[in-house]
C-alpha cells in the first residue's frame, strides 16, 4: 500500500509529500516489510499523523512510526498469547 494513496485527500505540498514518502520507504526498510504487508498502512498513516501535527524531519518521522507500529504489534503479539 503505497503511502501517496492516503495522501491524496491531505492537504501537503509536493516538497511534504516527498519528505513523508522518504520517511514510509526508509521505514518499510527497517522493518523490512514491503508495501503488501499489512504493517504499510499502520506505518503509512502514523507518518502522516506526525506530519499532521508538523514534524517535517524524515528521521523522526520514521523513528517515531516505526516505534509506534513496533510498539503495537508487541502489544498485540502479548494480548494474543494471553488469549491461547
Amino acid at each position: 500500500m503505497p503511502i501517496t494513496r492516503l495522501l491524496q485527500n491531505a492537504s501537503f505540498g509536493p516538497d511534504d509529500i516527498n519528505i513523508l514518502v522518504r520517511a514510509f520507504e526508509e521505514a518499510l526498510g527497517t522493518l523490512r516489510v514491503d508495501r503488501n504487508d499489512p504493517i504499510s498502512e499502520a506505518l503509512a498513516k502514523k507518518i502522516i499523523e506526525l506530519a499532521q501535527r508538523g514534524e517535517r524531519d524524515p528521521i523522526q518521522l520514521r523513528q517515531h512510526a516505526v516505534r509506534a507500529v513496533s510498539h503495537s504489534n508487541l502489544s498485540l503479539s502479548k494480548a494474543g498469547t494471553l488469549i491461547d
